[in-house]
């Protein structure tokens, strides 16, 4: 039995995932298993404006959804993490609500935080993969 991980790379991957050496996803037993995602650049640079960077960090989601062949419409658990939730939520909701699609939505958890390495948002999800 291998212990090789069925890893999943976006096309146009940022340098994150070498910096901080962790896979963007694993599939594994019919799902994807994606990694927080932030609203990175490609040099792993937060983009600073808070709207953008939550645009990126779905930009940078959907990319690797794509990449397993699946979308946000597979998307069955979601987590997102914001720094400052009271301050920030609603902006980040008017976001969000651009990507969540149509009901049924996924289960979300939302969770404040305190640190995301220079970024205001992070979002990471499970998604089926298709049959």
């Amino acid at each position: 039995m291998s212990n090789k991980r069925d890893v999943v790379f976006p096309a146009d991957r940022h340098d994150l995932y070498e910096l901080h050496r962790y896979s963007p996803a694993v599939r594994a037993n019919g799902f994807l298993f994606v990694s927080g995602q932030v609203g990175s650049r490609k040099d792993g640079s937060p983009e600073p404006d808070l709207k953008a960077q939550v645009r990126l960090a779905f930009a940078n989601l959907n990319a690797i959804l794509a990449a397993a062949g699946c979308s946000f419409d597979d998307v069955v658990d979601t987590t997102v993490f914001m720094v400052d939730p009271h301050a920030q939520f609603e902006t980040i909701w008017e976001v969000v609500a651009d990507y969540w699609g149509e009901a049924p939505y996924p289960n979300v958890t939302a969770v404040g935080v305190t640190w995301l390495s220079g970024f205001d948002f992070e979002i990471k999800v499970i998604a089926k993969l298709p049959e």
